[in-house]
């Protein structure tokens, strides 16, 4: 069967290789309009470096570290398995593609679930307590690792590659725009913020999966009619009998009151980095031209997870 490559030029068949086409953009900049907190004063976020994370503190989620800390906020690495002791004093934990062992240089079916039973426990707890997550899992594999923690509040995944149909029709190339005006961008504070200066208009997602809600959470991104998600066995590769399935209305980016904490779920993890990808250096993120609201809206939903109005 011969393949198809749907939305990029270069078919990668393991992790290796992509982790080789995207790095880190060092030379992108950030400026915080305000800080929220005096500077290492603010509550303490940790990031998850302990399920082979494609996204970690220092390394492609450097730029996101970097704007908690330039809020205030204490920023740091969590490098074991969850455990009540390891989240005592933590307001925050974000888990930015996570994976299991078996997928860490193979992203090809079975994806089994990046969590254990007991982890995702403690995690259930932790939020009921007044905790707030942040889970992002991207396009195949990241979904199918964090499928059984997102079903524990309520998500439904699907593993794999969210593309708009009608764009790839027309040879469109670019990032996904998420607007107010059209509707699929939110006006919950949570995007727009508590003050006229922290309004967010439109955000940039650069792929990523789709998924479904429970009843009480609020779609931040909707998908537009039009995207499918492809579902291959192994990621980067579609063939012409890739199954596909419509997912326009559904949702990339949602949050949920879970007890007495808080969760906000995404499914794109490059919107909040600052990364260049090929030979080429294109650039993924915060550092992209039309993604100029990325930052503001990232700090927005960190403040709502921290209950700040």
């Amino acid at each position: 069967m011969k393949t198809t490559i749907f939305f990029l030029c270069v078919c990668f068949s393991v992790s290796a290789t992509l982790k080789a086409q995207q790095v880190q953009d060092t030379s992108y900049q950030i400026k915080i309009k305000r800080a929220r907190y005096e500077l290492g004063q603010g509550p303490k976020v940790l990031i998850d470096e302990g399920h082979h994370n494609f996204h970690t503190m220092d390394g492609r989620y450097k730029i996101f570290s970097t704007i908690l800390k330039a809020d205030g906020f204490q920023v740091s690495g969590y490098p074991g398995k969850f455990s009540v002791e390891g989240l005592k004093g933590v307001s925050i934990l974000v888990i930015a593609n996570a994976l299991s062992a078996r997928n860490e240089n193979d992203w090809s079916l079975p994806t089994p679930s990046a969590f254990s039973a007991d982890e995702i426990s403690v995690l259930k707890k932790w939020v009921s307590d007044g905790g707030s997550l942040l889970l992002i899992a991207d396009h195949m594999p990241f979904p199918g690792a964090a499928s059984d923690l997102g079903q524990a509040f309520g998500f439904k995944f699907f593993n794999g590659f969210a593309i708009d149909s009608v764009k790839r029709s027309l040879g469109k190339g670019g990032p996904d725009i998420f607007s107010v005006k059209d509707q699929t961008l939110a006006t919950h504070i949570a995007v727009q913020g508590s003050t006229p200066a922290d309004r967010v208009n439109h955000v940039a997602t650069f792929g990523g999966q789709a998924f479904n809600i429970p009843k009480k959470a609020i779609s931040l991104l909707k998908l537009r009619d039009g995207f499918e998600v492809l579902l291959p066995d192994t990621a980067w590769k579609f063939h012409n009998d890739t199954k596909k399935v419509n997912v326009g209305g559904l949702s990339q980016a949602a949050i949920l009151q879970s007890g007495k904490g808080r969760v906000a779920v995404f499914g794109e993890a490059a919107l909040f980095s600052a990364q260049v990808s090929g030979k080429e250096k294109r650039p993924m993120g915060v550092n992209h031209p039309l993604a100029t609201e990325n930052v503001q809206f990232l700090l927005n939903v960190i403040h709502w997870l921290n209950h700040l109005k």
